[in-house]
């Protein structure tokens, strides 16, 4: 009995046990049917030995949309125990795993594998590659990305949840005050998925260096691409901070060192600077990508060219490098002392320089355009407003002095998501909308997804615009409950009630996929929106080779060239096209690294060891394995373009 009591839930209720039984059973329900349809075989051929950009960013995507729902029941349990004052909905314990797991999943779980998703399926497109420069390693970014995810979800029913808050501040997050397992979970799961975001950074930064179309200098690629190298550059600076950070608190919670205790020469503030020199740069690795598929949708939906192209470019460069300036605007009020402070805040005000030159930009780019009120182009349009206000609130934040009156209030949870709902999320649901058809090669319903764009709107402004209000008046962040005499209690009531129209929205965006899989049309064109970049010059859906014939760039818009002024895109022949073999070993050597995180976080050293062994096996096995992949023939490629040609 005691080997089982140690994987028990330290705190248990009756909607964990209830979430026991239905994970249990949705697993039962899907190993049944893939039995009963015989699907195995295709899961495995298909899928999950699968090295293809668009497939990986498909399963990205697929991630990403199921810890959007799962961070958001989190999001709507944080709500309803803030809806009313003295409520017993959740206890403290429960409140505290609940907003911890709710900002890791967000942000590590569902945002990152967003930006991933685009990053994977869009840019071998918008640059005329066949795919990524390292296939295979793009595959296990994945399946370690998937696998960190599962191990950090495991923690809900088996051990416990991290209850330290989603930055995991030392001492708090240290075994004298974080007794159970779940901050062990946070440190391992997210170095197992953060080692896959660092293998991406790497891959696609030689894939935009290395693989692109001939005629396309950098200064010729289109701002998504753009925006992606830049982010990219970010990830491999920052990244191997977090790696280094999350190994050092793994020891000290493992092994008994001291590098963040506050005794013995340890340094507690160590840990917080060290997450956010990481942690800060990691808001613009979110946002920047969204940045440029804003670019991509505003000036497709425009009529018009992007305007400023060369400034944009250049506010992205200089946002990257102020990013890693400004970290300590986070613990304004730990006592780094005035001129430091000073710093902080003048790089932090800086940024919002480079960022205005990109909102006038795209408002220019609006000017006089024909403007087409599809989708896209409404979660475009209402970012705009919606984001000046989160980062004219961030500027408040930026004064240090000011900072004591705003730190640890609601104001700061109301300004955070001020920016990442608006800038990520909508980005990411715009850019769903809009690349969805060369994805699948048909359309989501427009009208079901104007309704999820006003409910989603409306029910954010409601959720988190009283929290500025409420912050003001000095309601704390992280406090599980309040009393009526504090007045908080109406606005947090409308907080509730927002953050209930903001789950109809979701709901709606999952209505919509089910009615457009069934009543969309398929018989749509390649290049559904008119727009302007060379992933809309192949079809829809793409074939595995992306490209029959290698493009040919003259500009940054390289398919409105082809469409509008003549210029010949695909002038080659046609030719035998190198493709990468499927491989099974990046996703079992990803649930290897499951195997080793799950034995560390319980101390059970020798599965540990093992599994370490076996890690290190697959990487020498990998190391002279011979794979030098196969060839797609012309009479192959030929029947797949007339088939294509007749779809659409």
């Amino acid at each position: 009995m005691e080997f089982f009591e140690r994987f028990a839930v330290p705190h248990p209720s009756l909607a964990i046990y209830a979430s026991m039984v239905a994970i249990g059973l949705t697993v039962i329900a899907v190993i049944a049917g893939l039995t009963y349809f015989k699907k195995w075989g295709y899961l495995w051929r298909e899928w999950l030995t699968t090295v293809d950009h668009k497939r990986i960013g498909i399963m990205y995507m697929l991630s990403a949309l199921l810890m959007l729902f799962r961070g958001g029941v989190d999001a709507i349990m944080i709500r309803a125990q803030l809806s009313m004052p003295e409520n017993q909905l959740l206890d403290s314990q429960h409140y505290n795993e609940i907003f911890s797991t709710h900002g890791v999943i967000m942000l590590l779980f569902m945002a990152m594998p967003f930006i991933f998703a685009f990053m994977n399926y869009v840019v071998p497109l918008q640059i005329g590659a066949r795919d990524v420069a390292f296939p295979r390693l793009n595959a296990l970014s994945f399946w370690l990305f998937f696998f960190g995810a599962m191990l950090f979800n495991v923690s809900f029913i088996i051990g416990g949840s991290p209850d330290a808050g989603w930055t995991s501040y030392f001492p708090l997050a240290g075994n004298e005050f974080s007794e159970s397992v779940g901050t062990n979970y946070y440190m391992i799961a997210i170095q197992i998925s953060g080692l896959g975001s660092l293998m991406t950074g790497i891959n696609m930064l030689t894939t935009i260096f290395k693989m692109r179309a001939p005629g396309m200098t950098l200064m010729k690629m289109p701002m998504f691409t753009w925006s992606v190298l830049v982010t990219n550059l970010i990830i491999v600076t920052v990244f191997p901070v977090l790696t280094v950070a999350l190994a050092m608190g793994t020891m000290d919670r493992l092994f008994g060192t001291h590098f963040f205790a506050s005794t013995n020469g340890g340094m507690d503030m160590l840990w917080a600077n060290l997450f956010w020199v990481w942690g800060h740069p990691e808001v613009y690795i979110l946002i920047l990508p969204a940045f440029g598929i804003y670019s991509e949708i505003i000036s497709t939906f425009s009529g018009r060219n992007l305007y400023g192209y060369k400034s944009m470019v250049a506010s992205m460069v200089i946002i990257s490098g102020l990013s890693c300036m400004v970290w300590a605007h986070h613990f304004f009020t730990m006592g780094q002392g005035a001129l430091a402070n000073s710093f902080f805040s003048i790089t932090t005000m800086a940024i919002a320089v480079p960022t205005g030159v990109k909102i006038f930009n795209w408002l220019f780019t609006l000017w006089k355009g024909k403007i087409r009120f599809t989708v896209p182009m409404l979660y475009s349009l209402g970012f705009i407003p919606l984001f000046v206000i989160g980062g004219m609130t961030g500027v408040m934040l930026a004064m240090s002095a000011a900072d004591y009156q705003y730190h640890n209030t609601m104001f700061l949870v109301a300004h955070f998501h001020n920016t990442i709902i608006p800038g990520v999320v909508f980005a990411m649901l715009a850019g769903l909308t809009y690349y969805w058809p060369k994805m699948f090669g048909f359309m989501l319903n427009e009208r079901i997804g104007k309704w999820s764009f006003w409910t989603l709107s409306i029910g954010f402004c409601l959720a988190f615009f009283p929290m500025y209000i409420t912050g003001l008046d000095g309601q704390l962040r992280r406090m599980y409950t309040y009393s009526e005499a504090t007045g908080y209690g109406p606005l947090n009531m409308l907080s509730f009630f927002g953050a209930g129209i903001m789950a109809i929205s979701f709901a709606l965006i999952v209505y919509n996929v089910y009615y457009s899989i069934r009543y969309s049309p398929r018989n749509i064109s390649a290049d559904p929106w008119d727009a302007r970049s060379l992933e809309w010059a192949t079809h829809s859906p793409v074939p595995e080779y992306n490209f029959a014939v290698e493009p040919q760039v003259a500009s940054s818009e390289a398919f409105w060239d082809a469409k509008k002024r003549g210029h010949y895109l695909f002038p080659g022949k046609l030719d035998k096209i190198h493709m990468p073999n499927n491989s099974g070993a990046p996703f079992i050597m990803s649930a290897i690294f499951f195997v080793w995180g799950f034995s560390l976080v319980f101390s059970m050293w020798i599965p540990a060891i093992i599994s370490t062994l076996a890690i290190f096996a697959f990487m020498a096995y990998r190391s002279f394995e011979k794979d030098h992949g196969r060839h797609i023939s012309v009479k192959e490629i030929e029947e797949t373009e007339t088939k294509l040609r007749g779809a659409n």
